[in-house]
């Protein structure tokens, strides 16, 4: 009996790539790393038509997206096309191409949140580098600090946070777009924000991330401690989630100065390690479950 595989997309399986590979084994699925770099499309086959490395003779059962590679708009979009040709051809892909064009772009992350009223910082995104200034200057001139961030990126890579009028130069556009946030100062001493990791409309576990500076990811040296969410925390994490249309997703919350929750970010391939640390939960194991029960045992 052929054992069914799995695509994981990923250009670095690493440890997350490790657990569910182990996860989907022990349901009984195989799974095989591949970058959608080495995907391809060959519509000379009329059965095949999308080409992926060690699929040659069928395509996967599923594929879970553990990441989609950078480079110029052509190939991101490339790489889009090949998951939402998957979706088209019935393979269930987790999260889709359309769960990761609307998370990976702040922009539009933003205006979702904005537009369905889920309250979210204060954010410009523009061209013009003048116009972009004079929405600093005016900040700055209202006590208010600026993040500038790119518009695709995680891991707090390449954000900056303009506290004076003498660090406009560090003020630098993302391929010519600014993405400009009030910055939104935590309650509380220090600097913290939430991490609600959501799966299915459901928060599987919440971690508290205390950065050393004013930025809190983990990658970046942030302590980890779980907490219990309240009710409008799960409320706002799992609306964001559904606004996305996002199978899994981690949320970031910060609770402001005046006890307020904002949505910081919607990470649609969020990492787990630093919120398995303290939480008593397998997340690669839930999501592997989730995937095979919702999309695979149904069909």
């Amino acid at each position: 009996m052929t054992i069914p595989k799995i695509a994981i997309f990923t250009d670095d399986a690493g440890w997350h790539g490790k657990q569910l590979e182990q996860a989907f084994k022990n349901l009984g699925y195989d799974s095989v790393f591949v970058s959608l770099t080495e995907c391809r499309f060959n519509l000379e086959n009329q059965a095949l038509p999308i080409f992926i490395p060690e699929f040659e003779t069928e395509l996967p059962v599923a594929a879970f997206v553990r990441g989609v590679p950078g480079g110029s708009l052509e190939e991101v979009i490339l790489y889009l096309d090949f998951l939402h040709a998957l979706k088209i051809m019935g393979i269930p892909v987790y999260n889709d191409a359309n769960a990761i064009e609307r998370s990976v772009d702040k922009a539009m992350t933003s205006f979702l949140l904005h537009h369905a009223g889920l309250k979210t910082p204060l954010t410009w995104v523009l061209r013009d580098r003048d116009a972009a200034l004079a929405v600093v200057k005016n900040e700055l001139s209202q006590g208010h600090f600026v993040i500038s961030k790119p518009l695709f990126g995680s891991q707090g890579e390449g954000i900056r946070r303009i506290e004076k009028m003498t660090d406009l130069p560090w003020l630098t556009s993302s391929h010519g777009v600014y993405y400009l946030q009030r910055f939104v100062p935590s309650a509380g001493e220090g600097c913290s924000d939430y991490r609600v990791f959501v799966m299915n409309g459901e928060v599987m576990a919440t971690m508290r991330r205390r950065g050393k500076s004013w930025l809190n990811n983990v990658a970046k040296g942030a302590t980890c401690e779980r907490i219990e969410p309240n009710s409008e925390m799960i409320h706002l994490a799992i609306q964001a989630t559904k606004l996305l249309n996002m199978d899994y997703a981690g949320v970031d919350i910060l609770e402001d100065s005046e006890g307020k929750l904002n949505v910081i970010e919607i990470n649609s391939v969020p990492a787990w390690k630093g919120l398995e640390s303290v939480c008593d939960v397998t997340i690669a194991e839930l999501l592997a479950q989730d995937l095979i029960n919702r999309y695979l045992k149904t069909t």
